[in-house]
Order: C-alpha cells, then sequence, then structure tokens
C-alpha cells in the first residue's frame, strides 16, 4: 500500500527533497557566517515559495498534456519564484514587502 503511494507521487517527493536541501543550505550557512541573516520568518516564506512551486509545478505536469505548454508554463513559474524571491531579498522593484 505504502509503496504504491510512494511510486504514485515520486516526482512530487523529489521536487520537495530538493526544496528541503535549498532550504538546508542557509540553515546550514547560518552556522559558519554572520552574512547569512536568516529569521524563522525568512524560513517559512521561503518553504511556502519552494512548497508552492513544487505543487504547481506537479500540477501542470500531471494535468497539461503537450510537452510545449508544459515547458512554458513550468519556465513561467520558475521565472515568477525567481522575481519574488529576488524582490523579498533586495527589492528590485520596490514593493512594500521589499528586503532593503
Amino acid at each position: 500500500m505504502v509503496s504504491s503511494i510512494l511510486a504514485k507521487y515520486k516526482r512530487f517527493l523529489f521536487m520537495l527533497s530538493i526544496a528541503f536541501g535549498l532550504l538546508m543550505v542557509p540553515l546550514i550557512a547560518r552556522q559558519f557566517t554572520q552574512t547569512v541573516n536568516w529569521s524563522v520568518n525568512d524560513f517559512i516564506v521561503m518553504g511556502i515559495l519552494l512548497l508552492s512551486t513544487s505543487l504547481f509545478c506537479e500540477l501542470v505536469v500531471r494535468n497539461i498534456q503537450k510537452i510545449y505548454f508544459r515547458i512554458i508554463l513550468v519556465i513561467a513559474v520558475l521565472l515568477l519564484i525567481l522575481l519574488i524571491w529576488v524582490e523579498l531579498a533586495v527589492g528590485v522593484i520596490g514593493t512594500p514587502f521589499a528586503g532593503n
């Protein structure tokens, strides 16, 4: 039973493990340097961004049949998440929730 569930969600679990690994990078870096100054809220926001990205990419791959549209939508989602991440980090656009 469990193995069939794991086989069904193998791709999604792989994306979640990548998201978890990406969250581990600043957590480990905090232990060695003072320049990585992430709070608990930063980890929560980044975790939500990575989880939503993983969920949306999984939905696109499962529901969109044409490979061309899959690629375009996944690239668009990745670019949007990258833009949000950069805005939160340094404030490129200058929104009220910018990092600087």
